[in-house]
């Protein structure tokens, strides 16, 4: 079966992002000229998916407005012959492919997927989480969709992470296949380093089947009181095969300030209209006091922005 849709989370406090997230969605935070949210959705779209539910919360109403129709501002645009700007904004606000679902409560993940359970029936859908960005030739979320083609079983994009990072992770333990795929023999939320069956983490791109809908419903809360998906997949390992694929690309945790501030160097110098002028304000800061000066380019910040 095709994947024709995909769910996107938009429902956190952002309480990492406080003050600036009191009165402004998380997801809404600019990454250069775009906030987060838009890069996921640009993502799906170019994976060919063709319906996409944005789940949010109280408070998320300028999500919706950011993907709807600006008359008065393109007109504006129109007016004042910025065509570039005016092709960008209307872009935007031109697809039909988005609607929304709200989470009442913000219980975990897990919860949430369950709120759109009406919206993907009795399908394979995929998940994106706006939190992580991935610069890749091929959109994360079609590598996924292929691997699914070949499988036929819920696919968790993973990558292997740091041991001191471990812990902000759910984990797999894995069984290699080939080169990029693994199966996935059990995972655990968060866990010690010390405890961890692997560096391997899941990050924030799946395809699920629809099966996950009632082992979510039998998912007790995890930790924080949540109910995690990472136990809900769990759940669902006694009966269903479940693999990992190791995605080509870089991976940018745009969920923490320092992480969105890394991102953005990373992308600035991708861009050939800001990379000249900032590389030159980059290399003019002697950064960290250094007594000799710091000459950076794109390939050293875009190391230095992976998480």
């Amino acid at each position: 079966m095709k994947i024709r849709k995909a769910v996107i989370t938009a429902a956190g406090w952002g309480t990492r992002f406080l003050p600036a997230t009191k009165a402004q969605p998380k997801e809404m935070l600019p990454l250069l000229n775009k906030p987060i949210i838009q890069y996921a959705v640009e993502e799906a779209i170019a994976s060919d998916i063709e319906q996409i539910v944005i789940i949010t919360a109280m408070g998320k109403h300028s999500v919706e407005d950011h993907f709807d129709r600006s008359f008065e501002l393109e007109h504006v645009l129109q007016e004042k012959g910025m065509s570039d700007a005016l092709e960008e904004v209307s872009s935007i606000g031109n697809s039909s492919k988005i609607c929304y679902v709200r989470q009442r409560e913000q219980l975990g993940l897990g919860h949430a997927v369950l709120t759109v359970q009406d919206f993907v029936g009795n399908e394979p859908f995929a998940l994106l989480l706006p939190d992580d960005v991935v610069r890749s030739e091929v959109p994360v979320t079609r590598q996924l969709i292929k691997a699914f083609e070949q499988r036929r079983s819920s696919i968790l994009a993973i990558e292997e992470v740091p041991e001191e990072r471990v812990s902000s992770y759910g984990i797999i333990k894995p069984r290699q296949l080939n080169g990029r795929l693994y199966q996935v023999l059990g995972m655990v939320e968060k866990p010690d380093a010390c405890r961890a069956p692997s560096r391997l983490g899941i990050v924030g791109r799946y395809v699920l089947t629809p099966e996950i809908f009632p082992a979510l419903e039998q998912t007790l809360p995890g930790k924080g009181g949540e109910i995690q998906l990472t136990d809900g997949l769990s759940n669902l390992l006694p009966d269903q095969q479940i693999f990992g694929y190791k995605f080509e690309g870089i991976r940018y945790d745009v969920g923490t300030p320092l992480g969105l501030l890394k991102a953005s160097l990373a992308f600035a110098l991708e861009d050939p209209k800001m990379a000249g002028e900032l590389r030159e304000y980059l290399t003019g800061l002697n950064l960290y006091a250094h007594p000799t000066s710091v000459s950076l380019d794109a390939k050293d910040l875009a190391r230095l922005s992976v998480s």
